[in-house]
Formats: C-alpha cells, sequence, structure tokens
C-alpha cells in the first residue's frame, strides 16, 4: 500500500491546485501537521514495541530520561526535568524509580552539596543500546522500503522540522553487520 492510499481524501470544495491565498496556504499547513502526526505516531509505535521487547517494566518517559542522560552525561536532576519539559518532583519519581531498578546512580554534586548529579549505570547504558539498535533496526526496515529519492527528501523535510523544534540532531549510525548465516 502506497502512500496515496493512506492520503486523508480533500472535502469537496476544498482548496487545492486551483486554491490561492490564505485558504490554500492554511490547507497545506494542516496536510502538514496530518502526516507529522501520523509519523509522529509510527515512531512512537516503533519505540514502544522496542521497548516491549527489551525491557517491557520501562515506560516510554523513562525511556527519555535514560537517552538525555546517555548524550549529555552526568546532569543535575533540575536540568534532567527542564529537558524533559517536567517538574522537579516528577523527575525526582521517575530517578527514585530508575535507581531502583539499577539504571541510575545519584551523586551529590562535589562543588555543592545540596544539589544532585545523576548518571547512567552501565545496566542503564546497555538498556539505552538496546532499545536504540532494535529502534534503529525496525526503522531501517521501514526506511528500506521507500524508493531512493523519496529517501532524500524525507531527509531534507525532517532536518527542517527538527530545527525548527530546535531539537539536537542524531549522528548517523553505521549498518550493523549482517547477521551470519546459519550453516
Amino acid at each position: 500500500m502506497g502512500h496515496d492510499a493512506h492520503r486523508v481524501p480533500r472535502p469537496a470544495g476544498a482548496a487545492g491546485a486551483a486554491g490561492s491565498g490564505d485558504d490554500a496556504l492554511d490547507h497545506e499547513v494542516e496536510e502538514v501537521i496530518a502526516a507529522v502526526l501520523t509519523a509522529s505516531r509510527m515512531l512512537v509505535g516503533v519505540s514502544a514495541r522496542a521497548l516491549g521487547r527489551t525491557a517491557p517494566s520501562l515506560t516510554l518517559p523513562q525511556l527519555r530520561a535514560l537517552v538525555v542522560l546517555d548524550g549529555r552525561g552526568p546532569v543535575k536532576l533540575a536540568a534532567l526535568a527542564d529537558v524533559l519539559g517536567v517538574n522537579p518532583s516528577t523527575a525526582l519519581r521517575m530517578v527514585d524509580r530508575l535507581e531502583a531498578a539499577g539504571s541510575v546512580t545519584r551523586q551529590a554534586n562535589p562543588g555543592n552539596r545540596r544539589e544532585v548529579v545523576l548518571s547512567l549505570t552501565d545496566r542503564g547504558r546497555g538498556l539505552v543500546a538496546q532499545v536504540l539498535a532494535d529502534r534503529h533496526a525496525e526503522i531501517a526496515t521501514i526506511v528500506s522500503r521507500l524508493p531512493a529519492a523519496r529517501r532524500a527528501g524525507l531527509v531534507e523535510a525532517l532536518r527542517a522540522l527538527t530545527d525548527a523544534a530546535d531539537e539536537p540532531p542524531v549522528a548517523p549510525r553505521p549498518a550493523p553487520p549482517p547477521e551470519p548465516s546459519a550453516p
């Protein structure tokens, strides 16, 4: 089933090629929003499946916290809460659970004993690596179904979207080595 099969039909009289002005621009914006929401739903599903296969007891918000710690190194609780867009008490409860699971450690900040610095444990780093590798593999399968010309346009569009959101880029990973063939 191609992309066009999933396109929501335009209502009769909706702005299109013959439309002009603000109506056409508004419709175009709504089409972009609908496409981004659909892609977002698909990507959340990919993440949830990868998490379910790797660490079923871990939630998506907890995984996000681990990924932030993995990418930024040791951080203060307030900084983690800020990046996650939650209040510090919510971040603290999340860290409590992650620490109990052996994924995060807390230490007093040597420069200010009232501050707590959070770090990933080896177990936490391993979880992040496993989930991201699983997610990478599923996304690679999906992307491989796209013709090369569509991939180039997708890269440009997604970079524009993530730039607009001030989301830091993820470095491309080399393809994993092929699995050994069965004897």
